[in-house]
Parts: structure tokens; sequence; C-alpha cells
């Protein structure tokens, strides 16, 4: 009898048929939405579980009693209720940093977007303004030289800093988890204090899971530290910045400009105040799901579900579950 696997939520028919091409020999892959009779039907009989964090809390868990490992094909976990995972001793892994060099992509272009203010350029052009206003709101600059500050220096801030030293930028970081000076050298990196890199940095760029003490870290007092020349982008979770406190910051002149990826309520609402302003710009969750990285997606979570179902340990376990923490 093939070993099932739970998929949900059910994604678009191409990749739906990545993941069943890719399913391994012996598995069974069942598909089914969050919440429904079906989902629960099938999660009473299912050992693994792969796909996105939906209805993740204790009542899934409890409908789950032969499950042997949540396997993410996210990068971030916020939606999965810790502890009844640890109650449930299911270990939860995310997709390896299947994602991050696309995101480490859309970080750069949005740090590009707002010093070159793209989005605005692209409206006047196709409304037939040339060039016109005053040239001082109209300022543009450039990435070389600037001093970049990362917030994470995970799978995806790594990347960030590589592909930030090739547009001549000087980058510091902040994690509580400090490199090696060998591991520095080789990113091309220095360590720096949280609000030495706050007040030092040109373009900050957080790539920080969201917990508890992450939520709201970039706060009136945080952002009151930084360059009123500076950026903020944000391409991780909406709620590790407090909105309200960056919509001042960026209308009174604190700081000058913003990207974002995500916000704290998703989608946002259409009056959305950030929504006003020409000095931020603005994409919709969009930077982790390349079709490219599909493929490494699934072939990372099918690798960690044969690797449980052979008896290992799972990789890339979430660090409140790791280190035997179940």
């Amino acid at each position: 009898m093939a070993t099932k696997i739970l998929f949900a939520p059910k994604q678009s028919d191409a990749v739906m048929e990545i993941a069943r091409s890719l399913t391994p020999q012996g598995f069974e892959l069942v598909v089914a939405e969050p919440g429904t009779p079906e989902f629960y039907e099938a999660a009473g009989t299912a050992e693994f579980y792969l796909g996105l964090a939906r209805q993740m809390a204790g009542e899934f868990f409890r409908s789950a009693p032969k499950l042997r490992l949540v396997q993410l094909i996210s990068a971030g976990y916020d939606h999965v209720d810790v502890e009844s995972a640890r109650k449930a001793k299911v270990p939860v892994a995310n997709n390896g940093g299947a994602n991050a060099i696309a995101v480490a992509e859309h970080t750069i272009m949005l740090m590009l977007a707002v010093q070159k203010r793209l989005v605005r350029f692209h409206n006047d052009v196709v409304a037939g303004k040339w060039r016109t206003g005053n040239p001082n709101d109209s300022r543009i600059y450039e990435l070389a030289g600037k001093t970049l500050g990362i917030v994470g220096l995970g799978n995806i801030g790594k990347k960030v800093a590589r592909r930030a030293a090739a547009f001549d930028m000087t980058v510091q970081y902040y994690d509580i988890v400090r490199l090696t000076e060998d591991q520095e050298d080789a990113i091309g990196a220095r360590f720096a204090l949280f609000e030495e890199l706050l007040r030092t940095s040109d373009v900050l760029s957080l790539h920080v899971p969201l917990t508890d003490a992450t939520r709201r870290m970039l706060g009136p007092r945080e952002l009151g530290m930084m360059k009123r020349s500076a950026i903020v982008i944000n391409t991780c979770r909406g709620p590790v910045i407090d909105e309200d406190a960056l919509h001042r910051a960026l209308t009174q002149g604190q700081i000058a400009g913003a990207g974002l990826d995500v916000f704290v309520e998703e989608p946002p609402a259409p009056s959305h105040p950030l929504f006003a302003l020409p000095n931020v710009t603005l994409t919709p969750h969009s930077a982790g799901p390349t079709w490219e990285n599909w493929t490494a997606r699934f072939r990372n979570g099918f690798d960690n579900i044969q690797r449980v179902a052979a008896g290992d340990r799972p990789r890339w376990v979430i660090p409140e579950l790791a280190g035997g923490r179940l």
C-alpha cells in the first residue's frame, strides 16, 4: 500500500503536474482543500503533509494521528501552531531555501525600483508625461557606494548580500547568530549591532521569520534612528513592520522610501494608506513563487519526506522544534 502524502491547498494544473511528476514511487499524493471534510478525512490516514501552512492548529494535528512530518513548500511558517505540533511530536520543516534566489532577486529589484522611481516614471510615460515636474521631486539614486543593512542573514539574506556586492554596495548585517570571521569574509559582509545597523544603513532589508521577537521589530523608535535618506525593503513578513509607524515615517520625511512585498493584512484593504504615497513601491507577496522554484520546492519536499520514511531525521526543521525540542 502506498504511503499517503496529504497536499494542500490545490495549486494550478501546471504546478500540480510538476508535483505529481516528482512524487516518488511508493507514495500517493492526495490533494484536498484545507478545512474541508475531504481534507480531514485524508489527514486521518496521511503520514506526511506537503504544502502551505493552512489550518495548522490543534484540530489538524489531532485529526492526523499517523503524521510523521509537516513539510512546507514555503520558507515562512508563521501560520503553523508550533505548540500544537510540539504536543503532537510532529516535526515541521520549511522549504530548505528553495525560493531564496527568487526572493533575493526580488529584493534587489525593489531596491532599484525605489531608488530609480520606476513605477512613477512608467506611469508618467504611459500618461504622456515626459520629464515633467520639478526635478527635485524626481531625484533618482545609485546603489553603488551605498551601505546595505541586512536584518537576518539566513539563506535569503546571504544571497542578497552576494548580489548587492555586484552593485558595489557595502554590506553589513545583524542576526542573532553571528557568522565566523571566515564566513563573513566569504560573503563580504560585516556584523553590526541592530541599532548601529539602523543608524548607518542607506538601505535596510528585512529577512527574518515572523515570531514574537520579530513582530513589529521596526517601529517608531527604530524608524526614528534611520537616516532621512534611507529606504526600507521588506520581503519577509508584513507584521515585522509597524505599518502605521512606517506611514508616518514616510510622510514626515523620517525616511526616504520603502519597497514592500508583504503586508500585515493580505490582501491589504483597497484604502490602505500606503497606496497613496509616491515614495513606496509595492508587490503582491510575489517574491517567492517563481516558475523555476516550484520544481525546487517539490524536490526538497519529497527528498525530506523520503528521508523520514527511511527512518532518518528530517532536514530544515524550524528552529522552535529543532534540536530535540519536540
